[in-house]
């Protein structure tokens, strides 16, 4: 049975919770009443997670690979406006079904094939939330050592993730309206402090920064330019296509008749706006390179270390509290969603114990990644090969929203978190192998073909000259192989709506019984065709 939210306390506003309410719903359907969120505050939390620091040092990366300014803006540009146009579809689930994308993906990758969405968001939130934890630590040392002469020793980093990443942590728990709350706050602060860091950095900028690829550089050099362009554009997308598995967590409390447009306007429009933290780290990146090059050596990047380096001294308390500020948006975007997809995995555990779990578990691989293991350098390996496994996850979910013309039976979306079996999305014992085949192959092809200058190259990864081809490969793949296997072995007719497929054929089979734990006598109705919008 679905959980029934607690009543309101006394001080909640009428519009819904009291903003320091612990929430009480996990992954099951938001009911109507509680979905008072707009596009807007969907705009706040996509955008506020990616208007941070973290973003400025994956901006910092054209530079790192050699490009120059207007090289490293034009594979900037490209790879936010690519993943926009690649993230915006998957806002749509959380308004149509009430419930993350995780638990939406039910209904084409089967009951129990959504746990793979479930693994590319915990790896997503791990990746990025260690990115904010420690890129924002490191702000915030190197801003204290420069305003207070505060000793940079492992201790000294040690606090300051600890205390950072317990005050995400101690967000997410209280859950969405506070995440909002924060991120409300963040948008715009972030926002000025980047804006004022142009100005602090204005004097230094030169845009005609040259990069290695210039035309007296030798041939072997001149050959890297394409596999260099196309690797620092994948990483920059990296960062949109991320938010694909958790955008459902915020957009399931925007109500169902929401025009769809504006669901998907709000979730583009929010990466588009992500240039401005992006632009300011490749921006200060060629200041790095020209004033102090030793922290942008591939070898040994060191991008806050450099920031810091040229900042005017007025310049250090602002880049300390965008360092606060700015990771605390990335820190609770990333880790608030899987504490909350991981409570539907074991359903034993609550929302609040199961972001607690998976908080805990992601602060002790900050500490082994920083201390340990050094895995601060590969972050852009291991956010390429995040993409390179989600893309082709999105691309299933979203043929699957248009095959079905977006229509969608939300009880039976919640047979895995009850604990049942059976019901439309059951197909064979739980798996949907049309879904399932499309996506592992499409994500082993894109990672045999990645080619990451100097940091992974997968065993194709050289056929097409150095030049990274695994995400068109690996998108295209997944097109072409789910809408022919739906083509070619049909599902149930009983999956799609009344004005049944688009495109593809259905058979006529039985719907299995919804049997086990639960029961579906207060389920809500399935989602009429089409939809709003």
């Amino acid at each position: 049975m679905s959980a029934q939210p607690a009543p309101p306390p006394a001080s909640a506003s009428p519009s819904g919770p009291a903003l320091t309410e612990v929430e009480a719903h996990g992954v099951e359907r938001i009911p109507d009443a509680d979905r008072t969120a707009t596009p807007l505050d969907l705009f706040r939390l996509a955008f506020g997670g990616a208007n941070t620091f973290s973003a400025c040092v994956l901006g910092a990366f054209p530079i790192l690979f050699g490009l120059s300014f207007w090289q490293g803006l034009a594979a900037t540009v490209l790879g936010v406006l690519a993943g926009a146009l690649i993230l915006c579809p998957m806002a749509v689930f959380g308004p149509v079904n009430g419930t993350n994308n995780a638990v939406s993906s039910s209904a084409h990758l089967g009951v129990h094939g959504r746990v793979v969405g479930s693994f590319l968001s915990l790896l997503t939130a791990v990746a990025f939330f260690s990115l904010s934890v420690w890129s924002s630590g490191d702000a915030l040392v190197g801003g204290a050592h420069r305003l207070f002469g505060l000793e940079r020793n492992n201790l000294s980093y040690v606090v300051a993730y600890a205390l950072f990443a317990a005050l995400v942590l101690a967000v997410c728990v209280y859950g969405f309206r506070f995440m909002l709350f924060v991120n409300k706050i963040a948008v715009t602060s972030a926002s000025v402090l980047f804006l004022l860091g142009a100005v602090a950095f204005a004097g230094d900028f030169d845009p005609s920064y040259a990069g290695v690829f210039t035309a007296s550089a030798d041939a072997a050099t001149r050959s890297m330019f394409w596999p260099s362009f196309i690797g620092a554009a994948l990483i920059v997308l990296s960062n949109p296509v991320s938010f694909g598995a958790f955008l459902g967590d915020w957009s399931r409390y925007i109500p169902a008749a929401t025009p769809r447009r504006r669901v998907v306007g709000a979730a583009f429009l929010s990466q588009v706006a992500t240039l401005l933290p992006f632009v300011f780290g490749l921006a200060t990146a060629s200041i790095v390179a020209t004033e102090a090059p030793k922290y942008v050596d591939p070898a040994a990047p060191d991008f806050v270390g450099g920031l810091l380096a040229i900042s005017p001294s007025w310049f250090f308390l602002p880049v300390c509290l965008l360092a606060l500020i700015g990771g605390m948006s990335t820190g609770t975007t990333s880790l608030y969603g899987t504490g909350l997809d991981f409570s539907s995995v074991f359903p034993r555990l609550s929302r609040v114990q199961a972001t607690l779990l998976v908080g805990v578990l992601s602060i002790a691989f900050i500490f082994v990644g920083r201390f340990g293991l050094d895995l601060v350098q590969s972050i852009s390996t291991f956010a390429t090969m995040i993409i390179t496994c989600t893309t082709p996850w999105m691309v299933v979910m979203m043929l699957g929203f248009w095959t079905r013309r977006g229509w969608y039976d939300p009880d039976a979306l919640q047979v895995f978190n009850r604990r049942q079996r059976g019901g439309r999305y059951w197909f064979a014992h739980g798996w949907n192998w049309r879904g399932m085949t499309a996506w592992w192959v499409s994500a082993l092809i894109g990672v045999l073909f990645t080619n990451i200058p100097g940091q992974f190259v997968g065993p194709l990864g050289d056929l097409a000259h150095g030049v990274d081809i695994s995400l068109p490969l690996s998108l295209a793949t997944a097109a072409v192989l789910f809408l022919a296997l739906l083509w070619l072995f049909p599902e149930p007719r009983a999956a799609y709506g009344p004005e049944g497929a688009r495109l593809v054929r259905t058979v006529e089979v039985p719907v299995p019984p919804v049997t086990g734990p639960g029961t579906a006598a207060d389920a809500p109705a399935p989602v009429p065709a089409g939809g709003a919008g």
